[in-house]
């Protein structure tokens, strides 16, 4: 996010649920049916292009980052998922947070400021809520429902993400929402519940019989 815009990087956000299912079915055995991939597609198509269409510019740096950040996520979650149906939700992001801490403690040290005087309260309240929500009671949740409603179909969830935030961005910042982010987020919805429809593989009659 240092060198791409915000709204650049909801292109990347639109390919996460695509790598989250991708990585569920190479590490969390599911195999969901073909019309799965093309609603998966079409929801993350939708998504980059309407980032596409805000007129940010790219940056080879940032869009490389960006997209080993995505790899990353999509393994991590399809990962955890897998996990949790042995762990439970709330053990495994507990264990991931242990497991990193001596990592990011020396990172820590490495990038902290030599002073904390100059910041603001609203600061502190930013960090204690990506700490305590994002990376703790957020994930507890999120692994649960991967891991009961499947990686890939609980996955194209994400596809929402980005709309959610522009809606907070209007209620909260008042930002202008236009008719073609109400366009695009009905079609992402759609795909949404296409894609989940068709995340299980249908079992041969034999197998039912």
């Amino acid at each position: 996010l240092k060198h791409v815009a915000t709204a650049h990087s909801i292109i990347f956000v639109g390919l996460l649920p695509l790598a989250t299912a991708i990585f569920g079915v190479l590490r969390g055995g599911d195999r969901p049916r073909p019309a799965f991939w093309l609603f998966s597609c079409i929801g993350s198509a939708l998504v980059a292009g309407f980032a596409l269409t805000q007129g940010v510019t790219a940056s080879p740096v940032g869009d490389g980052l960006m997209l080993a950040a995505i790899i990353a996520c999509g393994l991590g979650y399809a990962e955890g998922a897998a996990l949790s149906r042995k762990l439970g939700g709330w053990q495994v992001i507990c264990w991931a947070l242990v497991l990193s801490l001596p990592i990011m403690l020396v990172l820590t040290l490495m990038t902290m400021p030599p002073s904390f005087e100059g910041v603001g309260v609203r600061a502190w309240i930013g960090l204690a809520y990506v700490s305590l929500f994002s990376m703790l009671i957020g994930f507890v949740f999120w692994y649960r429902g991967l891991a009961q409603g499947g990686i890939a179909a609980v996955g194209q969830l994400q596809l929402l993400q980005p709309f959610f935030g522009l809606a907070l961005a209007a209620t909260l910042l008042h930002e202008q929402v236009s008719p073609l982010m109400v366009v695009v987020t009905l079609g992402v919805v759609l795909c949404v519940v296409g894609a989940k429809r068709f995340a299980k593989q249908e079992l041969p009659r034999r197998a039912i019989a």
